[in-house]
């Protein structure tokens, strides 16, 4: 199976470089890793510090490794971080302003056994982490080679995946190349035992940890509370096309709220159309000097979505409808009621299902179950419940990082 792997990645690689100007994502896929080992060891060269090396897929699985990060920066302060990346949007959007409790920002090279080899080589970090399942089988085969520690938080799989079937020997080596894996849940824990590999525990999502301390200082948007006037608002966060489809007849219908609108991607022609088609008037946060009225507002910049709650009424998350629910924690963190679309896959994203079952989080198909879902709220004992279901939703989760760094200070100290 290695041979097969090896194979697919030199050919990933190899297509994704000549395919780049035909598509943007590849291109800034492919030249973001040039000059790699050189901006590497460039920054080896000045920095004296052990190495703790994170690896994460993109921006969300950085945000879970943040809460470990910074354990780990106050228990162990003799530690430098460096994160890698595999996706250009994670990476551009972290490279842009220093990071707290890091020390470098690195891509992940294309994982072949040289490139890993060259990758650990420069870096000698003295412990890994892996974040979530972003696992490339050459780098931690490479630094298992090198006796170096490491472990995977926040793991949650499922059954139909690769490494739990009869012919995925070599992805079950991978996952038990791991010195210990930290699991969101119990079923992830009992899948991995049963590969005969039971230095597993369950220590919940880091998520929690992270979106309740932005919760607790979220950023300050003036100019956005004078717009609000006290409205009872409703924040979309991560629109995509599909969630607005079912979200426009309903704010064209509801004066009495106040619409922030944070789309996923920022597409100003997208923008425009979404903007003809609602009938209350609207502006973008880019044009917000100086205006006093308006009912809808977009937010055309990166980074705001995670304060932007602190305004909320109710949320309305998206997603679900099209590739993926984005991040619903982000709103249940400051205890209200979260919205979003019928999911799919809901395996793929259990907190839905607990937000759910706790009773703050509430899943439509349609705008008339917005409708439906919007007036059982307007019930002032039902919105209480729910605000008060979301505050214990967070507040029986967090503890995450302090769990897994309980557990990796002890291995360290007894290596």
């Amino acid at each position: 199976m290695k041979p097969l792997y090896d194979f697919s990645i030199r050919t990933f690689s190899k297509l994704a470089g000549i395919s780049k100007g035909s598509n943007a994502k590849l291109e800034k896929l492919v030249d973001g890793r040039k000059d790699l080992f050189e901006r590497l060891t460039a920054f080896k060269s000045g920095f004296s510090k052990p190495i703790a090396w994170f690896h994460v897929a993109s921006l969300g699985e950085y945000e879970q490794a943040k809460p470990v990060i910074a354990e780990l920066k106050h228990r162990k302060s003799e530690y430098g971080v460096v994160v890698s990346f595999f996706s250009p949007s994670g990476y551009e959007i972290a490279n842009r302003k220093p990071q707290e409790n890091v020390d470098f920002i690195t891509y992940l090279p294309f994982d072949t056994a040289t490139n890993a080899k060259n990758f650990l080589g420069i870096l000698d970090p003295k412990i890994g982490f892996f974040v979530k399942y972003d696992l490339w089988a050459n780098h931690i085969l490479e630094a298992k080679e090198r006796h170096i520690p490491l472990f995977l938080f926040s793991a949650s799989m499922r059954e139909d995946q690769i490494y739990f079937k009869g012919y995925g020997t070599f992805f079950k080596k991978i996952l038990t190349s791991f010195d210990h894996i930290f699991t969101q849940n119990t079923q992830t824990k009992i899948l991995i035992e049963g590969l005969d590999f039971h230095q597993v525990s369950v220590a919940g999502d880091t998520r929690y940890d992270r979106v309740k301390s932005i919760a607790e200082a979220p950023k300050s948007f003036p100019e956005i509370q004078s717009l609000v006037k006290g409205r009872k608002t409703m924040v979309v966060g991560s629109a995509w096309e599909e969630d607005m489809k079912v979200l426009i007849p309903f704010i064209n219908a509801h004066p009495e709220y106040f619409f922030i609108v944070a789309p996923h991607d920022i597409n100003l022609e997208t923008l425009a159309e979404w903007k003809s088609k609602i009938d209350r008037p609207s502006l973008k946060y880019s044009e917000i000097s100086g205006q006093k009225n308006a009912d809808v507002l977009f937010i055309d910049n990166i980074g705001m979505l995670s304060s932007l709650y602190q305004f909320a009424h109710i949320a309305y998350v998206g997603g679900a409808f099209g590739k993926g629910l984005h991040n619903i924690l982000e709103a249940i963190a400051y205890r209200i009621p979260v919205i979003f679309g019928e999911l799919k896959k809901e395996g793929k994203f259990p907190e839905a299902g607990i937000s759910q079952g706790y009773g703050c989080g509430f899943s439509v198909s349609n705008t008339k179950q917005i409708e439906k879902t919007i007036l059982y709220l307007s019930d002032q004992s039902h919105y209480l419940q729910a605000c008060q279901a979301a505050e214990k939703l967070v507040s029986d989760n967090v503890g995450s990082a302090k769990k897994i760094m309980d557990t990796i200070i002890t291995k360290i100290n007894h290596a």
